[in-house]
């Protein structure tokens, strides 16, 4: 499942990226986004669900639904 099929309020772990742009996992990372790093969704915006913000390691980042495509990840309990 990728970061932007998530539900609001459920807990997942990433688990990858998959992408064929290199530059946008480079920024993924960047930001704060790796493997093993605990994230959820806490609000999308009502067109198109863009943006949305993400709590990362207790930090909120907004980013919009084609970046967040990008990033893989598994629900948690």
């Amino acid at each position: 499942m990728t970061l932007s099929e998530l539900k609001t309020g459920k807990p997942a772990q990433i688990i990858g990226f998959e992408t064929v742009n290199q530059s946008l996992e480079t920024r993924l990372r960047e930001i704060g986004f790796a493997e093993g790093d605990r994230v959820e969704v806490r609000h999308v915006g009502l067109f198109g669900r863009n943006p949305m913000s993400v709590r990362l390691n207790g930090t909120h980042i907004a980013l919009r639904r084609a970046e967040a495509v990008a990033v893989i990840v598994e629900l948690v309990n």
